[in-house]
């Protein structure tokens, strides 16, 4: 695969998940990368949040964190309106938390400038 990628936390560099996971395209509002699965070093709260503003208000979600470091990385989203239920109980991490390594050309680049190709949820 030409654009395959680890994404490693901006903060401690710990690895998160991989390009292989990506399910779908980001909705508007949301600066994230949606993926099936991530590696057990991503953690999540019992309790969920409530989106009081943005792209998530009103609904519920449990935030990611890093294991290493702590630093929030993205959420799970539990409840949603009917625009963005096709994102619920997956892994939605925050562009802007994520460093990303691009295995073809041994690059380092931050998630918000990488453009991976489009991935719906039914390839």
């Amino acid at each position: 695969p030409e654009e395959c990628a680890v994404f490693h936390c901006r903060n401690c560099w710990t690895v998160l998940g991989d390009s292989l996971q990506l399910c779908g395209q980001e909705p508007p509002g949301l600066s994230v990368l949606i993926c099936f699965k991530v590696t057990s070093d991503v953690t999540w709260e019992d309790s969920p949040l409530v989106g009081l503003e943005g792209a998530l208000l009103g609904c519920t979600y449990y935030l990611l964190c890093c294991r290493s470091c702590g630093l929030a990385v993205g959420f799970i989203l539990h409840s949603s309106g009917s625009d963005l239920a096709y994102l619920r109980d997956l892994f939605c991490l925050f562009k802007n938390s994520i460093i990303c390594y691009l295995l073809k050309n041994q690059m380092i680049i931050e998630a918000s400038k990488v453009n991976f190709p489009a991935v719906t949820l039914k390839e």
